[in-house]
């Protein structure tokens, strides 16, 4: 008996009921299947779960690389429990536990070597297995956690598979909301670059368009791009996706925050519909979620940690109280005693542009070797401050948090916010610089009564960390609070005012009235009187 079956042509429920017939074959009977690369397997090692994950999406590789390798279930659960990850959805691949036990081809496994990785991070050892299964794939992370490598290492494999040719769009797609995360994750690319022969391009606004057009007509295999310079290629038909059926959205939360989903949704409007995707996120809000229900379908989802956003467990958070002209005094306290204990990197982060170059120059008087960095700066600039914080020639970098984010930068020992940020988000955001890649951070936060209506966040970020709540911080949330029922409640007295004005006006209506009546009835008793007194001179004639 003998079963040719075309992949595009059969569905997962037909698939299933051809293969559960198919076990009640007797020994004799062979059946072969045709895989998509044409080659018949005979039945009998035929690895059922490995087929029905193969024809789960239409995007697919030749050969396959997640771990079908025996492992006992209870060391998989106790890994993950003791890692905090949680998997949703079907057919989900075990972790790769050591890098050397994994599938991964032997060119990613010398790379990763030659590299000095030991074992993968948690998110790269679900995420690994999981990418090169073809499986759509949603992963809730944290920055820092070997994010950008999860989902790299698997591109190159898928690009090896496919084979670009010059001339012809991407086959990789990774999108990041700026300019700097986008620079970072090209630097990681740029890493196995010369090595895989992979041709990888970053595209972003700020750099020469014409210099970024040309190299796309060059041809690459990997495109790093931020939404807004990937809409505009798009839009004057300078670069086509039709060939990228690996596409990624990284930091997904950030760039729908920024505003970005138009241009996201028009580039996964132009990728071909047999294509895998790959999003990460720090969160699950539900314009995430209806993102991935959009243009996912079915996906394996991996949580690491918590799905809301919190802070990194390996930063100590330290909060200081106090009056807004004692910030400068107090910043220099705090950097005198971390100097005292030691640190590798500082990074501060202020709320203005201007407030950065100002701060910047106070520290440098005071002898302070301090760079700063924010969007008013050219990209050179910007590139130049970046290389000599990372390289240590300068330990002092004060930003912006739009310049800082998606800055990865190795031996950032302490965050300071002189100012505090608009949300609880950003300042996460802000902590996770440093206490990456399992590494311990400290940072040190201040506060001013103008920032009396973000105490009670913070505390909450404090409390889910395990973190000590200050008492000044306990007392600067409870004024505000107290502050607040005092303006709600004043807000509703002239309400009240109002409606007693009107009730008073409504009886002030009534006398009114009152009056008016009884004066009409007057005027007719009057004129009654009048009428008796007329008729009795006159004769009723007369009236």
């Amino acid at each position: 008996m003998a079963m040719n079956i075309l992949p595009r042509l059969l569905t997962r429920r037909s698939l299933r009921k051809i293969l559960s017939e198919g076990t009640k074959l007797t020994g004799g009977e062979v059946a072969s299947v045709t895989l998509l690369n044409n080659i018949c397997i005979p039945y009998s090692t035929v690895n059922h779960e490995h087929l029905l994950r193969q024809f789960r999406n239409k995007t697919q590789y030749s050969q396959k690389y997640y771990s079908i390798k025996a492992a006992h279930q209870s060391v998989v659960d106790d890994y993950r429990n003791e890692h905090n990850i949680t998997c949703i959805g079907e057919d989900i691949p075990n972790p790769y536990i050591e890098i050397e036990k994994s599938e991964f081809p032997e060119y990613i496994k010398a790379f990763l070597k030659n590299q000095g990785f030991e074992k993968p991070t948690i998110i790269q050892s679900q995420g690994w297995p999981i990418a090169l299964s073809g499986q759509n794939f949603v992963g809730i992370a944290q920055t820092g956690t070997g994010k950008t490598l999860a989902y790299l290492l698997p591109a190159v494999v898928h690009i090896k598979e496919k084979k670009a040719k010059k001339g012809l769009g991407p086959i990789v797609l990774v999108l990041a909301p700026t300019r700097e995360l986008a620079r970072q994750i090209e630097n990681v690319a740029k890493s196995f670059e010369k090595s895989m022969n992979i041709r990888t391009l970053c595209v972003y606004g700020g750099a020469s368009r014409a210099i970024q057009a040309s190299k796309l007509q060059e041809g690459v295999d990997i495109l790093i791009a931020t939404p807004g310079r990937l809409n505009d290629f798009i839009t004057s038909k300078t670069v086509s996706l039709n060939r990228s059926t690996y596409v990624v959205l990284d930091e997904a939360d950030r760039m729908l925050d920024m505003g970005f989903e138009p241009q996201i949704r028009q580039a996964l409007e132009g990728v071909p519909l047999e294509r895998q995707i790959l999003m990460f996120s720090a969160t699950w809000p539900k314009e995430v979620r209806h993102l991935a229900k959009d243009y996912l379908g079915e996906f394996v989802q991996v949580n690491v940690g918590s799905t809301e956003l919190s802070a990194n467990h390996n930063i100590k958070q330290h909060v200081h109280i106090c009056d807004t002209d004692k910030k400068l005094s107090l910043l220099q306290s705090i950097m005198h005693e971390i100097s005292g204990e030691g640190f590798g990197k500082l990074l501060i982060f202020a709320n203005t542009k201007r407030f950065v170059d100002t701060l910047t120059l106070a520290l440098r008087r005071n002898g302070w070797p301090a760079d700063g960095i924010h969007g008013d700066k050219t990209q050179a600039q910007r590139d130049k401050i970046i290389y000599r914080f990372k390289n240590g020639r300068a330990k002092i970098l004060v930003a912006t948090d739009v310049a800082a984010r998606g800055l990865d930068v190795d031996g950032v020992t302490h965050v300071i916010n002189y100012d505090f940020p608009n949300t609880s988000e950003d300042y996460i955001h802000r902590i996770g610089r440093t206490g990456r890649h399992e590494n311990k951070g400290v940072s040190h936060t201040i506060l001013t009564d103008e920032d009396a209506r973000q105490a009670s966040s913070l505390i909450e970020v404090l409390k889910e960390a395990n973190q000590e709540i200050p008492q000044d911080l306990d007392d600067l949330a409870r004024s505000h609070d107290i502050s607040k029922m005092k303006e709600k409640q004043m807000k509703m007295r002239p309400k009240q005012n109002n409606y007693q004005y009107g009730q008073n006006n409504h009886q002030y209506g009534q006398n009114n009235r009152s009056n008016f009546q009884y004066s009409q009835r007057n005027k007719f008793n009057r004129f009654n009187k009048f009428k008796s007194v007329k008729s009795s001179r006159y004769g009723d004639d007369y009236v």
